[in-house]
């Protein structure tokens, strides 16, 4: 791999990072059960995502 484009993989790690973070914050300030619900399988979404980018390496 391409310097550039281990550039372009350590910002899609934080990028999935971030978001993952996000919505964990958002998922504790939620009340509504089913929004709950759905904001932590974004969270767990971004975990599988991340993990798949960094198995990339």
């Amino acid at each position: 791999m391409s310097p550039k484009e281990l550039l372009y993989i350590e910002d899609a790690l934080g990028h999935e990072k971030y978001l993952k973070s996000q919505c964990q914050k958002a998922s504790a300030d939620i009340q509504d059960a089913e929004l709950k619900t759905y904001v932590t399988q974004l969270v767990n979404k971004h975990d599988e995502i991340f993990k798949d980018i960094y198995n990339l390496l």
